[in-house]
C-alpha cells in the first residue's frame, strides 16, 4: 500500500521533473511539486502515469520570505505532511562576477540557499513528529570542496552553502530518524534524455558520455528508501568521474 508523500521543488522541467516521475513509481501515494513559471502539466501527467497522486504549487523563491513561508505552509497543510523532500530548485547564471547584476546575484542566493532553509523549516516538524524523514539537497560539482569554476562565483558559493547547511542538518536531525544527503550532478546538458539515449552520445568526462535524469534519479531513489537509515550527511557526485571544471572555462 502506498503511503509516503514527497515534495520536489522546481520540478516543472529539468532534472527534478524526471526525479518526481521516478520516485512516483515507488511507494509514494502523493508527489507534490513546486514551479515558478514553466507549466507543470507534463510533470503532473507523468507522476500520475507512474501510479501516484500529484499536485503542483506555484512558489517563487525570490519573493519576500514571509510570502514564501506562507506558501510552503499551505502546501504542507493541503498536500502533506511530507516524509520526503527533494530540494532541486536552483537558478543559475553563468557570468564572471564583474558582469553579474545585483538582481542576478540576489536570485541565486534566494533561489538556492535561502530556499533550502525555508523548505527545510516547513517540512521538518512533521518528520520529527513521525520520527522518519528523507531529505535530499542539490549541490553542484565540487560544492563540497568549494571548487572554483570561472563564471560560477555566486552559484558555487551558494551551492557550497547549501551543502554545509545540509550536512550540519544531518547531524542535528539524525536522532529523529531523519537522513539528510546532498547530490552533486555533473554537467548534464540535456536534462530530458534517458540513460539509453545518453549512452549514444559523447562528453568530456572520464566516462565519456553525457549524464541523464535517470542517472540522478537512481541515486535519489536509493537515498530516500525507507531502509536507508544509516546513510546521512553524505555528498554523492553524479558526474561520470568529472572532477575539474570542463571546457566551459575556456569560453570566458
Amino acid at each position: 500500500m502506498r503511503s509516503r508523500r514527497a515534495l520536489v521543488t522546481g520540478a516543472a522541467a529539468g532534472l527534478a521533473a524526471g526525479i518526481a516521475q521516478a520516485i512516483a513509481r515507488d511507494e509514494f501515494a502523493h508527489v507534490a511539486i513546486t514551479f515558478r513559471s514553466t507549466s507543470p502539466d507534463a510533470t503532473l501527467t507523468a507522476i500520475r502515469a507512474a501510479g501516484a497522486q500529484a499536485s503542483a504549487h506555484r512558489v517563487d523563491f525570490c519573493e519576500p520570505e514571509g510570502e514564501i513561508a506562507r506558501a510552503l505552509d499551505e502546501i504542507v497543510a493541503t498536500a502533506g505532511p511530507f516524509d520526503t523532500l527533494v530540494h532541486a530548485v536552483g537558478p543559475i547564471t553563468v557570468k564572471r562576477f564583474a558582469k553579474l547584476s545585483a538582481a542576478q546575484s540576489r536570485e541565486m542566493i534566494a533561489g538556492n540557499l535561502e530556499s533550502a532553509v525555508l523548505v527545510a523549516r516547513a517540512v521538518l516538524p512533521a518528520m520529527r513528529e513521525r520520527r522518519f524523514g528523507r531529505m535530499i539537497f542539490f549541490g553542484a560539482n565540487g560544492s563540497s570542496e568549494t571548487r572554483p569554476d570561472v563564471g560560477l562565483s555566486l552559484y558555487g558559493a551558494v551551492k557550497s552553502g547549501v551543502t554545509a547547511f545540509a550536512r550540519t542538518l544531518a547531524l542535528e536531525e539524525a536522532s529523529s530518524g531523519i537522513t539528510v544527503n546532498v547530490i552533486e550532478p555533473g554537467d548534464i546538458r540535456d536534462k530530458r534524455i534517458t540513460r539509453e539515449e545518453a549512452r549514444q552520445g559523447k562528453a568530456r568526462n572520464p566516462r565519456g558520455r553525457p549524464g541523464s535524469f535517470e542517472d540522478v534519479a537512481d541515486v535519489v531513489r536509493f537515498l530516500i528508501a525507507e531502509e536507508r537509515d544509516f546513510v546521512t550527511g553524505a555528498v554523492i557526485g553524479i558526474t561520470g568521474g568529472l572532477l575539474a571544471a570542463d571546457e566551459r572555462n575556456a569560453r570566458f
